[in-house]
């Protein structure tokens, strides 16, 4: 366990947000190489290594999503949890890496794929193209001890532009922002009553009456939660402190937004969260994050959303409703990274799984799960495999209150030993 745990900490010292993983992907490859494994990188720097002619491929992904002082990365230990300091952590899904990295210096016959930039829509997945020896195939991705998961959403990336001009205003100008909130997965977490930094901001603009928005920045990441929210209006009467709300008066007379009274009230009207819940698997069905609102300074103003369901036509009917609503409001859209969802499936494969589970933790539970794994996207390429998905207990994904449960990572091992040795 103590060999995994240092991995981890030599991962989370090399930069690896998404968009920027090479060294990563350069580390990774020397080290399966040292090891006497055969590697293989494709052109989008998915990683492919093998020894021997294997019954079992570990699959998981080396990019994280990068929050606060990410890629600077400084890790502690607390009752049993291992955080980050003001950044996330990258637990997601680097933990996964550092098991693959201790089953590579134990010279295990496997297969491993590495997947590229999972978290900005699943891009190395959707490439995946390695003549695979397996038969079966396990997603180490997974956020909670104790399940087995065989299926999950299916999501695509909704975003949105308008051009508008700015002319003059009126009255005092104000700085209004919503900063420091919790954030976290824009799937797993969505239902969990974690506030919008966006949504609490156009709330209160326009419980206010405020019709004058000179620039907006908002958001982080199109997965995340947005944790913070920052406004410039104009506004002819006295603008003050509320809640989350922080209020600061400038001295500054910008222009102002054409549309941005538009902007404010499409901000309030949007639906964000969760739009149907799966009563069966106990999960949301149908969800949508309203992510990121920026305005540039020639008025170009950008919306971007990320959209799940559990089924397609169930996606295709929340892409359409999205779209429709920005046009109503005046945008352009376009949907982005669009990827399957993975049907929940019931094989001999899974059950394998589920009872190694038993055996370790003593209980187990077949689930899906509301995030994109790339089990759907490689199980369209390769319809011959069995796939399941499993990981230690990970929580606040995607934030910087991301932490992942020590003793869960060594049970999570052994239980992904018993599957190795039975397969």
């Amino acid at each position: 366990m103590s060999n995994i745990i240092e991995h981890f900490k030599t991962l989370t010292q090399i930069p690896h947000c998404s968009k920027d993983a090479d060294k990563l992907c350069d580390f990774l490859v020397d080290f399966a190489k040292e090891r006497g494994y055969e590697v293989e990188v494709d052109s989008t720097k998915n990683i492919y290594i093998h020894k021997g002619t294997p019954s079992l491929c570990l699959q998981a992904h080396y990019d994280m999503v990068c929050m606060g002082k990410a890629p600077q990365i400084e890790t502690y230990e607390e009752e049993g949890w291992m955080k980050a300091k003001d950044s996330s952590l990258g637990a997601d899904n680097g933990m996964a890496i550092a098991m693959m990295m201790q089953l590579m210096d134990e010279g295990r016959v496997l297969e491993f794929l590495l997947t590229s930039d999972e978290e900005i829509g699943l891009i190395g997945a959707n490439e995946v193209a390695f003549d695979f020896k397996a038969a079966y195939m396990l997603n180490l991705d997974s956020e909670d001890e104790a399940e087995v998961y065989i299926g999950c959403a299916g999501g695509a990336d909704i975003t949105a532009f308008k051009q508008d001009s700015y002319a003059e205003g009126k009255g005092d100008c104000y700085e209004v922002a919503v900063k420091g909130l919790a954030g976290g997965h824009s799937g797993v977490d969505i239902n969990k009553g974690i506030p919008s930094a966006i949504k609490v901001l156009g709330r209160y603009l326009a419980q206010k009456d405020v019709t004058q928005l000179a620039s907006i920045y908002a958001g982080e990441r199109r997965n995340s939660i947005p944790a913070n929210a920052v406004a410039i209006v104009r506004c002819e009467k006295l603008l003050e402190n509320e809640g989350g709300v922080q209020v600061r008066k400038l001295r500054e007379s910008p222009m102002i937004l054409s549309e941005g009274d538009k902007l404010i009230a499409l901000i309030n009207a949007f639906k964000h969260g969760v739009r149907k819940e799966n009563r069966e698997l106990g999960i949301p069905d149908v969800s949508i994050n309203l992510a990121i609102i920026n305005a540039d300074e020639r008025g170009g103003v950008t919306i971007e959303t990320s959209a799940r369901a559990m089924d397609a036509d169930s996606l295709d009917a929340l892409t359409y409703e999205t779209v429709s609503f920005f046009e109503m409001y005046g945008f352009e859209s376009k949907v982005e990274d669009k990827y399957p969802a993975w049907k929940p499936d019931i094989t001999d494969f899974t059950k394998l799984v589920d009872e190694k589970m038993k055996e370790v933790f003593g209980k187990s539970k077949l689930m899906a799960i509301h995030a994109g794994l790339e089990c759907g996207v490689i199980a369209e390429k390769y319809p011959k495999m069995k796939f399941a998905s499993i990981g230690p207990t990970i929580r606040y994904p995607h934030s910087t209150r991301e932490r992942v449960k020590l003793d869960s990572v060594e049970k999570t091992f052994t239980v992904l030993d018993k599957i190795i040795q039975s397969v």
